[in-house]
């Protein structure tokens, strides 16, 4: 029998010490971890390819972000810019393909510029949460003795629906933005760290992480190499589909005026705006509400297709 230990020179089999890691390697008996691991990822990399709707939505994000990183050169006009003149264009007006709003301004240019807002508020506030929500995890997961008091803290956070909870954190903080960032990233948290902490609870027994304690690991190397990279398939799942709920959650606070401020050209907000033309003039809400259904369509059907993609049942497949 033998134990693969990444980071460690030798092995132990056949109760003898052996050759190096990487040497063995070479000559077949084990396979090097770094090959395991990439042939693992490859091959849900091919999987996710042959699932056209997670491509699909793939390719709607890639085109989003580019359309967002490209902003200030797609834009027809400037989304602050006000034209009296020509409030309430229709779509297809000549110069201002998506029309225009109550203020004259083009809604494309505005609906570009919102993409930026929109995809920084979901990345940021997921990352936050990711990054504690993974952290207390970990600890919890692999520290019984502490287990307890932080998973008492996140059931009081679970408590509360998440957007209530949000509404009070920007509530005290104020409004804007980067307070949006911060109280959807705390409604984050909880999940974050219950997906973590069942995964460690299921990993910190293997006889690999055994292994490594026998042979004198620091408890913060086996979380970090040795535990965390097991975790990380259904953190990225609930991440990507995180991040659509985050968007949605951002515009949902941004028309009820605790996110993004006028002039600001935000998605939720521009709705809000535009609920009081309903009849005259549809397009002013209904343009930027088309946007947030189909960023957050496109996020659903990725995040769908990596749940299959690194569902360990199928990794033969």
């Amino acid at each position: 029998m033998h134990y693969l230990i990444q980071g460690f020179a030798t092995i132990e089999k056949g109760g003898e010490r052996v050759m190096s890691i990487e040497s063995l390697a070479r000559q077949g008996d084990i396979t090097a971890a770094g090959g395991r691991q990439y042939s693992e990822w490859h091959r849900a990399w091919h999987r996710l390819k042959r699932g056209k709707p997670a491509m699909f939505g793939l390719g709607v994000l890639i085109f989003l972000i580019l359309a967002s990183t490209l902003a200030p050169w797609l834009a027809p006009h400037d989304p602050y810019e006000q034209n009296l003149v020509m409030r309430f264009k229709p779509i297809g007006t000549k110069g201002h393909p998506l029309g225009t709003d109550s203020f004259g301004r083009d809604m494309l240019s505005r609906l570009l510029y919102g993409s930026r807002i929109s995809l920084v508020v979901g990345l940021s506030s997921v990352t936050l949460g990711l990054v504690f929500g993974v952290t207390l995890g970990l600890i919890a997961g692999y520290y019984r003795r502490l287990d307890n008091l932080i998973m008492r803290v996140i059931d009081v956070m679970l408590a509360f629906p998440g957007v209530l909870l949000a509404i009070a954190v920007v509530a005290a903080l104020g409004p804007g933005m980067w307070n949006v960032v911060i109280a959807i990233g705390i409604w984050s948290i909880p999940t974050f760290a219950r997906i973590v902490r069942g995964q460690v609870l299921a990993i910190k027994d293997s006889e690999y992480i055994t292994a490594t304690k026998a042979m004198g690991c620091r408890d913060g190397r086996i979380l970090v190499k040795h535990i965390l990279p097991n975790c990380l398939a259904p953190v990225i799942v609930y991440a990507t589909m995180r991040i659509a709920s985050s968007i949605m959650s951002a515009a949902t606070l941004s028309f009820l005026g605790l996110g993004a401020q006028p002039p600001i050209p935000e998605w939720g907000a521009m709705i809000a705006e535009g609920r009081s033309f309903l009849y005259n003039a549809p397009h002013i809400a209904t343009v930027p509400g088309l946007a947030i259904m189909l960023v957050v369509f496109a996020f659903n059907l990725l995040g769908d297709g990596l749940r299959d993609a690194l569902d360990p049942n199928l990794k033969d497949v």
